[in-house]
């Protein structure tokens, strides 16, 4: 019973597993990314972050399902934050959302609704500041989520700092979330919180806006579009113009600025990752691993601008497999990790133009 093969039929046995393996099959139903990334945690933290996976999962699910109302998706997250701050009505919910999700929904994510008293019963299992930490990042998410959910999304977002804002709630609030639990877990790492906290939510808007550049025409296929219409409109291209045949010199000349932007906080998340001390190889290889992976797919895209499918610009298996051992191999040395970092990005920034990212909470 592993990843896709999460079903129904399987919930009983799923129900009967230990916390930590029922999470982690989770995980393998709903992210195989975090599936590889969150077990090289240490384990008290894996436990923690596995389980705050699955809450921003559960909401992202709310926020994807075509079948609900803007007024159904309002009133299920407002539900899910207090569920998660009081663990309380967990049953109802689950019984009132589970019948509502259609088809078009993973079958792995109809699974964790079914279970979303067992996901949360894990959660009030932590202490004060760890359950804490996860309803801040829920309660930000979802309630900022829905802003950009009721927008006409087909012709991009207006400005570049909307493209921050949304990256913030998707992403940033989880890097805050995460960099909580790792002062939590270690004094020497909550020594430096101060200059963590800004970075962590750069970290997560470098690899959101990686994704959204991955998924520019699978996007476009269902009608969205996370684009910033200022940056394109600079470069002398109309959003409202595009479609997966696009071919437009102007076109590339946006889509080339944002991967420089997104290079430049792929940057801070290489300073996130070189604050954590040495020793601990397992949250450096947590949070190396996907910035290696983000910075090689942003590599694909700047090589392939003119790609048409998600598929042409997915790293490969071998890709990842480098990223693991190069980590494994160089991850405890800053300065083999900058060296590193400077070699394999050459050719990410745009030359002629300077974009310094916004790293302050976009909140």
């Amino acid at each position: 019973m592993r990843g896709s093969q999460l079903s129904l039929e399987s919930i009983e046995s799923l129900n009967a597993m230990d916390d930590e393996l029922f999470q982690m099959e989770l995980l393998e139903g709903v992210s195989r990314t975090f599936a590889l990334t969150i077990p090289q945690l240490p384990e008290i933290l894996c436990k923690t972050v596995a389980n705050a996976y699955l809450l921003c999962r559960i909401v992202d699910t709310i926020e994807d399902e075509v079948s609900l109302t803007p007024a159904q998706k309002k009133h299920f997250c407002h539900w899910f934050i207090n569920i998660v701050k009081t663990g309380e009505s967990t049953e109802a919910f689950a019984m009132e959302l589970y019948p509502l999700l259609s088809a078009n929904t993973l079958p792995a994510e109809h699974v964790l609704i079914h279970v979303v008293p067992r996901v949360i019963s894990i959660t009030h299992k932590f202490d004060e500041d760890q359950i804490s930490a996860l309803s801040s990042c829920v309660e930000t998410m979802a309630e900022g989520m829905p802003i950009f959910q009721a927008e006409n999304l087909h012709n991009g977002l207006a400005k570049l700092q909307d493209m921050d804002r949304y990256c913030y709630y998707v992403a940033g609030c989880v890097g805050e979330m995460l960099t909580k639990l790792f002062c939590h877990y270690s004094k020497e790492i909550a020594q430096h919180k101060d200059d963590m906290m800004p970075l962590a939510v750069s970290f997560g808007q470098g690899l959101q806006m990686t994704n959204i550049l991955k998924d520019i025409w699978d996007d476009a296929g269902r009608g969205v579009c996370w684009l910033p219409q200022d940056v394109f409109t600079d470069a002398g291209y109309d959003l409202k113009n595009l479609n997966a045949h696009t071919n437009d010199a102007n076109f590339r000349v946006g889509l080339e600025r944002l991967i420089s932007i997104a290079h430049r906080h792929l940057q801070n998340a290489l300073r996130f990752s070189q604050l954590i001390p040495s020793h601990e190889a397992g949250i450096r290889n947590f949070c190396l691993w996907a910035l290696g992976m983000a910075v090689l797919t942003l590599k694909k895209i700047k090589q392939n601008l003119g790609f048409t499918r998600s598929d042409e610009v997915k790293i490969s298996r071998n890709s990842v497999k480098s990223t693991i051992l190069a980590t494994k191999l160089i991850g405890r040395s800053n300065s083999l990790l900058t060296l590193s970092f400077n070699f394999i990005s050459q050719g990410l920034l745009v030359p002629d133009w300077t974009y310094l990212p916004q790293i302050a909470k976009q909140r």
